[in-house]
């Protein structure tokens, strides 16, 4: 035993003494070396970064720092393949720094893999925007590469990284987010269900510049009128103690959804002096317009619309899809042992095509389930949830086309068919055919002029 530990103080002193960035990652993820090149490259100590676990996503609290997670190789070398891939993190400047790696597992036995040996450049890895790696050029690599620098450029914001995407409508959201984060003012988040408006809500709250106070949240739709009531008016009740509220914010969410009672108890309550709280709410509809058409008072929705924040359904939005999978698949890498690098093309275009009518809640629940599904290095079509396979099934056939039957006109179509059945049967004859319909003579020929059988006598 003596003789093993001395042995791997001398590997280690030899390691240190070697100029390239070398770390070592256990068999659970965990860093269990890091020689003095490789600290001074990421400006951290041997008691900071020893023994933190390394995840394929963003650091999560309990479970990785910045820097551990930017220090985790692809699924792909944690299950035993040796590859090249960029690594990095943020420092403690601000600067994003990124150095490509090499890895190699190291097996126990045939088939295990006890830990992963990274050697990394000593040079900062100058990229092009297309790729994170020559030997790294899958669509989920190139995914991971666009998240690590939003996540860098977005650092110290509450998890804006949720609205993560390059389309106007988003890009427009992000900008308004930002705005009422640095503001006191009132804001309302409009959006369909499942859009993020409560975590956008959170995101303001929480992403102040000065510290928050308390997240009071009200459910427009399930509580009732006078709990409601009740709640705004301890709120504002002057015996509060003025630190209790703070820089605190009332969540209405689903303000739009307020009964015409409800809205009037909450406009007597706000109005004559100052509410001591922020106030955001979320709605499916804007206050404003649904004012304009009588349906919502006036003078609340231009309380609570002081900055509107508009979050588009995601069909609207489906180029952020990719990146959004892959920011919900290295969320679900945070929160797991399992590591899955990303979507395969044939599952993104999957995604692509489904409707999305619970938006981005729903695409998070969606890479869950297959999250907890894959069992290779990507999620594939096999692992996506049933939901997603019976959507793609309902599209693939099409839709028949529902004729309109106007009962009448069916109706003469067929007495015409009948009466021209009869005269055939009866060679023409006019008796014959009345005889064999059940019918007189002269009810005969009305009916063959009025169905344009016979012409009408000059």
């Amino acid at each position: 035993m003596a003789r093993s530990r001395t042995d791997a103080k001398e590997l280690a002193r030899l390691l240190d003494a070697v100029a390239r960035p070398i770390y070592v990652l256990n068999e659970e993820q965990g860093i269990a070396f890091c020689n003095r090149s490789c600290l001074d490259w990421l400006g951290s100590s041997t008691e900071a970064i020893l023994g933190q676990r390394c995840v394929y996503g963003p650091g999560a609290e309990g479970v990785a720092d910045p820097v551990a997670a930017g220090l985790c190789p692809p699924p792909a070398a944690l299950r035993g393949q040796e590859m090249e891939a960029v690594v990095g993190a943020s420092l403690a400047d601000g600067r994003l720094t990124r150095r490509r790696a090499r890895f190699f597992p190291l097996r126990g036995d045939a088939e295990t893999v006890v830990a992963v040996l990274a050697i990394v450049d000593p040079e900062e890895w100058k990229d092009s925007e297309t790729a994170p790696s020559p030997a790294c050029p899958t669509e989920a690599a190139l995914l991971h590469e666009r998240l690590r620098r939003f996540r860098h450029r977005r650092a110290g914001q509450y998890r804006l990284d949720r609205f993560v995407g390059s389309s106007p409508a988003i890009r427009r959201a992000r900008s308004q987010i930002e705005l009422a984060s640095g503001s006191r003012a009132n804001a309302v988040i409009v959006g369909p269900p499942g859009s993020g408006r409560q975590h956008a809500a959170q995101t303001i709250h929480y992403g102040a510049a000065e510290p928050s106070g308390p997240l009071v949240p009200l459910a427009c739709t399930v509580l009732a009128v006078d709990v409601i009531a009740s709640t705004l008016a301890a709120i504002a009740s002057p015996r509060l103690p003025q630190d209790a509220s703070g820089h605190g914010t009332l969540l209405l969410n689903d303000v739009d959804q307020l009964a015409p009672e409800a809205q009037a108890e909450v406009a007597r309550l706000l109005a004559g002096k100052r509410f001591p709280l922020r106030i955001l709410a979320t709605a499916r509809e804007d206050l404003i317009d649904l004012a304009r058409q009588g349906k919502y008072r006036e003078d609340l929705a231009t309380a609570f619309s002081t900055l509107v924040i508009r979050l588009p359904p995601l069909a609207e939005r489906r180029g952020d899809i990719p990146v959004l999978a892959q920011h919900f698949v290295e969320e679900a890498n945070a929160r797991s042992g399992k590591q899955v690098a990303g979507l395969s093309a044939e599952a993104l275009d999957r995604l692509d095509a489904y409707p999305w009518p619970g938006n981005v809640d729903e695409l998070n629940q969606v890479i869950d389930e297959a999250h907890r599904a894959a069992e290779g290095v990507e999620i594939v079509v096999g692992d996506l949830p049933s939901s997603v396979h019976l959507a793609h099934s309902a599209a693939a056939r099409p839709r028949r086309h529902e004729e309109t039957i106007v009962l009448e006109e069916f109706l003469a179509r067929i007495e015409r068919e009948l009466l021209v059945r009869a005269l055939r049967g009866a060679k023409g004859n006019k008796t014959k055919a009345a005889r064999l319909l059940g019918m007189t003579r002269p009810k005969l020929y009305r009916r063959l002029v009025q169905l344009g059988l016979e012409e009408p006598p000059q």
